[in-house]
């Protein structure tokens, strides 16, 4: 039986990715998976890659659409808000880190991507209309995941904890580690929340089965809103202290 801690968009929270790591340690987890995004937003994407990198478990990444932005943009005075803070404070090895990064992976009988197996941009286990966000249903979640031959497939990207079993694939959103709660406006205006301000991630349990535990752990998380208010996303602010979106 391997104990897999999975993580996925951070989002530069490190207060609280230090204390889901020290979580899945005490739990006795063996091999850390971060599906991405990790660094992008007001918060310390610096200290959080350096906590990812030298996590104290072995360990594998994979980038997320939010990762990519910051590779892909030139780190000059055309960028702006919480992206061009992001870019100035990472080290060029940081940047490099997350360019090194593959879009997706497979550990043993393990699947990892950021959104779907194909896109980091599109949800995965939630389908967004005009009429808000509800459940994928089956026959699109499978036409989404066709060609995925592992037990377990792992995805992140809607900040949303949630266990779906289809047919024998076992599929996992860990949640998000470091923002409970956001609003977007693509394809649709909506929102993502958890309803806590609590660090999510899951541990997964792969032996002759298959077990799941969806956690979450308290942190400082004022301090950590203090952080993006000081950094000018006060948005960002009430959804970490409330787990809600503005």
């Amino acid at each position: 039986m391997i104990r897999y801690a999975v993580v996925s968009d951070v989002h530069g929270n490190r207060w609280a990715l230090d204390a889901v790591l020290q979580d899945a340690r005490r739990r006795g987890a063996d091999v850390l998976l971060n599906l991405g995004d990790a660094v992008y937003g007001p918060l310390d994407p610096s200290g959080t890659a350096a906590l990812l990198r030298d996590a104290g478990l072995s360990s594998r990444h994979i980038r997320g659409n939010e990762d990519r932005v910051i590779y892909e943009s030139d780190a000059d005075a055309s960028l702006h808000g919480s992206l061009k803070f992001t870019r100035g404070a990472l080290s060029e090895g940081d940047v490099a880190w997350l360019r090194s990064l593959a879009p997706h992976a497979t550990v043993a009988d393990v699947r990892l991507c950021h959104g779907t197996p194909e896109s980091d941009e599109v949800y995965l286990l939630e389908q967004v209309t005009e009429h808000g966000v509800a459940l994928r249903d089956r026959e699109s979640l499978a036409t989404l995941v066709r060609g995925v031959t592992e037990r377990v497939l792992l995805c992140g990207h809607t900040h949303i904890p949630r266990l779906i079993q289809l047919d024998a694939l076992v599929i996992v959103n860990p949640g998000s580690v470091g923002l409970p709660a956001y609003s977007d406006v693509r394809p649709h205006p909506h929102r993502m929340e958890t309803g806590s301000p609590h660090a999510r991630y899951a541990i997964v349990s792969v032996g002759t089965t298959v077990s799941v535990d969806l956690i979450g752990v308290a942190y400082d998380w004022d301090t950590a809103a203090r952080v993006a208010s000081k950094n000018g996303r006060p948005d960002w602010a009430e959804a970490l202290r409330t787990g809600r979106a503005v």
